[in-house]
């Protein structure tokens, strides 16, 4: 079974990178897992919505020309649908059952996600009503999908 997670933006500070890695190198048990950094655009001071949307579009095409149509994908979107830790585990278990051998998610960069990446996503989560940096986000996504693979199999994971 495969995750791939679609990133804009990259990690650069040591203490997200390390919390990367320490999460992918528990999930090794679990999946195969990928996660595809994509440079997030600058923003212009002052930018209208239309060129904040042009560079959400921008960066979320390089996400839609990876995906193949028949990637299963989950988008990370604000003020979507939030789940406690089982059902999220519940979900991707049901997900992983339609999406086959492999699951897609996709993490917004600063601006969030474009139009299309929302309409072309089989389903959207939300972690919280509040708005998190992308780069926690990915860090938060990492600990859940570990958190989930532990309830699945019903093994110890604290509380």
């Amino acid at each position: 079974m495969k995750i791939t997670i679609y990133c804009i933006g990259k990690l650069k500070e040591s203490y997200w990178l390390d919390a990367e890695k320490e999460y992918a190198k528990r999930l090794k048990a679990y999946v195969d897992l990928e996660i595809v950094e994509m440079p997030d655009l600058p923003t212009p001071a002052n930018a209208s919505e239309a060129e904040e949307e042009e560079i959400r579009q921008k960066e979320c095409g390089r996400v839609l020309n990876k995906l193949k149509p028949s990637d299963y994908l989950i988008a990370l979107d604000l003020g979507k649908k939030e789940y406690d830790s089982p059902s999220f585990a519940s979900l991707l278990e049901k997900d992983l059952e339609r999406g086959g051998a492999s699951l897609s998610f996709v993490i917004g960069g600063s601006l969030g996600l474009s139009k299309e990446i929302k309409m072309r996503a089989n389903e959207s989560v939300s972690f919280s009503p509040m708005t998190f940096p992308h780069q926690l986000a990915r860090i938060m996504l990492l600990e859940q999908l570990y958190r989930s693979f532990r309830i699945l199999r019903h093994e110890p994971y604290h509380k």
